[in-house]
């Protein structure tokens, strides 16, 4: 079960989305409530909870500084964030710091709902395989420039690539990975990483396929399957463009 922390200033609008969640049955337990941004902030120190339903027009902290302090504290959880007709500007300012998503307070709609929270599940689960794979990606050859952001969202969009880089991926999937505009995300990776998402992308495939040529027998055709590259000649140009030999030249030099 995922425990949710609900942080709504309005006892009557908690208690309502509270109900909603429990009708829905959909594997999320409230197991704290904060009326402000301030208090849900200790709470989330201490419960450390896979998901915060957030109003973003609070007292004391309003949602979007809660999750700005939350992210810069190293907090992992998914944010969802409730808002009125008005606090559109301030939504998109959430989404920027890297929240799930968000929802009309004022007409909340348990369909929406459940969908945002079996979004938020595939964001989890992806977020639990990552940190299984964290020794194997540890022992990847890597650039200390090459380590994450300070964006969430763009962080969100390079670890999922760490973990599915062997897939087509299109940009439309990754933005809609980061609830941003497909032009936008370009945009920002590379303002943020110094890369484009294609030789990002790029550079994982030839990382894990130098892994393998290291520490396995596999044929050369094997490992450029596994690591995404379509065909024997596209993954040697590739990884010589990346390391400056051919896989075979490269797996004989390696110790």
């Amino acid at each position: 079960m995922r425990t949710v922390l609900l942080v709504e200033d309005e006892e009557q609008a908690r208690g309502y989305v509270r109900k909603v969640l429990e009708k829905l049955n959909a594997g999320f337990a409230v197991a704290g409530e904060a009326e402000n941004g301030e208090q849900a902030l200790e709470l989330i120190r201490r419960l450390s909870p896979d998901l915060v339903i957030a109003d973003i027009d609070m007292p004391v902290m309003d949602g979007v500084e809660l999750l700005r302090k939350a992210r810069s504290e190293g907090f992992e959880g998914r944010f969802l964030m409730l808002t009125c007709m008005s606090d559109f500007e301030y939504a998109r300012q959430a989404l920027e710091y890297g929240a799930s998503g968000y929802l009309l307070k004022l007409s909340l709609d348990p369909g929406k709902l459940r969908e945002s929270l079996s979004r938020i599940e595939s964001e989890l689960a992806g977020r639990d395989r990552l940190k299984k794979l964290d020794k194997v990606w540890s022992d990847m050859p890597r650039k200390p420039e090459e380590g994450y952001t300070d964006h969430p969202e763009i962080n969100k969009v390079m670890a999922f690539l760490k973990e599915h880089y062997a897939e087509d991926l299109s940009l439309k999937r990754l933005a809609e990975l980061a609830c941003m505009e497909a032009s936008y995300l370009s945009d920002l990776f590379k303002k943020k990483t110094g890369d484009t998402l294609t030789h990002y992308h790029q550079r994982l495939r030839v990382e894990a396929a130098a892994l393998l040529l290291r520490e396995s027998s596999l044929s050369i055709s094997e490992i450029g399957e596994k690591a995404g590259f379509s065909g024997d000649s596209y993954f040697i140009k590739i990884f010589k463009r990346w390391m400056g030999v051919t896989p075979s030249d490269y797996r004989k030099s390696a110790p």
